[in-house]
């Protein structure tokens, strides 16, 4: 009999010890997790100078493609917001009518790298780089070009940060002026 109370004891201090590594694991695992997503930066929290935060434009990551462009040293993928899209759609800007307020358009950069993997040359994206964002509210910027606000919002990937650069307001209002008889749009929506 005392040899099944030692056996007993035994099995209890095992399942005992297999209970806490169990609850000591879960500790550190929920830690880890907690830790990370309070070190996590919440990109939509960030505002420029100019008043536009990356909030305006939550949700681009879904947006329907409008162009797509490469310079020398990134591919570009443009989106718009589902109102943006309604205009392309219905003609603007070549209809003669402007892009209506609340049409919103983002441009992705990523750098890039020639593929490893194709049967054929082509570049593809690498690491992210910047947004650059678009917002039409005559009421919001009445003093821009065609009523657009812009902000650029550029990306570090060895931090995983997004930080709003103070310049592209400027660059915005002065290089989109180029364009003011396509609605101030460098890229257009392209036939599909």
């Amino acid at each position: 009999m005392s040899a099944n109370i030692i056996k007993s004891g035994r099995k209890e201090n095992v399942m005992t010890r297999k209970r806490m590594l169990a609850i000591g694991i879960s500790s550190v695992s929920l830690a880890v997790l907690v830790g990370t997503a309070m070190s996590a930066q919440d990109k939509y929290s960030l505002k420029t100078s100019s008043g536009i935060a990356f909030s305006d434009f939550r949700g681009y990551e879904g947006w329907e493609v409008v162009s797509s462009a490469r310079t020398d040293e990134v591919l570009k993928v443009i989106v718009g917001n589902p109102t943006m899209i309604a205009a392309n759609k219905a003609g603007v800007p070549g209809n003669g009518k402007p892009f209506p307020d609340g049409s919103k358009i983002a441009k992705l950069q990523w750098k890039f790298k020639k593929s490893t993997e194709a049967p054929f040359v082509v570049d593809v994206p690498d690491t992210f780089s910047q947004a650059f964002v678009m917002e039409r509210n005559s009421k919001r910027f009445p003093s821009t070009t065609g009523g657009w606000g812009y902000a650029l919002f550029n990306y570090d990937p060895a931090s995983d940060t997004f930080m709003a650069d103070p310049s592209p307001a400027d660059c915005g209002n002065a290089c989109h002026q180029a364009v003011k008889a396509k609605g101030y749009i460098f890229h257009p929506y392209q036939k599909r």
